[in-house]
């Protein structure tokens, strides 16, 4: 997770957050479970007014709770930005995490990226998996995407024909 065999122009929100031989505590869980549940409470209001993920459809954490949580998750760390100029390519500015303890920065670091994605661009493309008992968002790649992947794809086409040869209303073989 460190990024030690990755291309250096390659940079993502969590590179050098988790040390090699890190292992995470019942904190740790704690504290990323709560950011979890904050952004899917979010993620089922940025999708409305279509469904939310069925697997937030009954216990989704109030509005401003979500935002309070997901808000304070990176309060405890301090960042410094640090200006990076590849040689031939624009500027970027990354955040240099100056927090010490790996389980601060790893939370901190889900919370900045859940808050980057819900104020970017791609948030208007984000939706909810339309497959049974799929419980995923997904960014929406192309006007016709229903599905965060082929299986779920596979899985909804698969339930519809079940439904189609199985209804008992319409008189078919399940009557």
């Amino acid at each position: 997770m460190a990024g030690e065999n990755r291309d250096d122009s390659t940079h993502t929100p969590f590179d050098g957050v988790v040390p090699a031989g890190f292992e995470a505590d019942e904190e740790l869980r704690r504290r990323v479970t709560g950011v979890r549940r904050a952004v899917r409470a979010l993620f089922a209001r940025a999708v409305s007014p279509a469904p939310a993920s069925p697997a937030d459809a009954r216990a989704l954490m109030p509005m401003e709770e979500a935002l309070a949580h997901l808000n304070a998750a990176p309060a405890p760390e301090s960042v410094a930005p640090q200006l990076d100029r590849p040689p031939g390519e624009a500027p970027t500015v990354r955040l240099r995490p100056g927090e010490g303890d790996p389980a601060v920065r790893l939370a901190a670091a889900l919370a900045r990226a859940a808050i980057e994605f819900l104020t970017g661009p791609d948030r208007e493309q984000l939706r909810a998996c339309t497959a049974p008992r799929c419980v995923r968002y997904f960014v929406k790649g192309h006007g016709r995407q229903e599905w965060c992947n082929p299986s779920c794809g596979n899985r909804a086409r698969a339930a519809r024909h079940y439904r189609s040869r199985h209804t008992v209303t319409d008189g078919g073989p399940g009557s």
